[in-house]
């Protein structure tokens, strides 16, 4: 399973964390180098989450920190240094939105997240 966890202060978004698989295409007995969808749950959150990281980076040139390992189970961490910017709030809302779809076309057996107040 995938869990996403995004965290605010005073209501302003600060960090974000994204860990595990969804393995959704086992699950499914969908494996193998011949199966063409793969786990299109892994991948479909994958792209959103590292986009939204390459944005804030690239496009808005956010002050941001992050880390990214793909090994033992997967783990994306996003930390903003200092207060983001309006625009880099809608990213972040677009991430949500979008994990949101993600979570409700395939379930929360393979995805879940939470936006807490830190």
């Amino acid at each position: 399973m995938i869990r996403v966890t995004i965290q605010k202060e005073k209501g302003a978004y600060k960090s974000f964390i994204c860990t595990g698989h969804a393995e959704y295409a086992s699950n499914r007995g969908l494996r193998g180098l011949l199966n063409p969808q793969g786990d299109v749950v892994c991948a479909g959150v994958s792209a959103i989450v590292i986009n939204t990281v390459n944005c804030l980076e690239d496009l808005l040139h956010e002050d941001i920190g992050y880390d990214y390992d793909d090994k033992e189970g997967g783990l994306l961490t996003c930390v903003f240094r200092s207060a983001p910017t309006n625009e880099a709030s809608l990213l972040i809302d677009s991430m949500i939105h979008g994990l949101k779809w993600i979570r409700k076309e395939y379930g929360e057996r393979y995805l879940k997240f939470e936006i807490e107040e830190v």
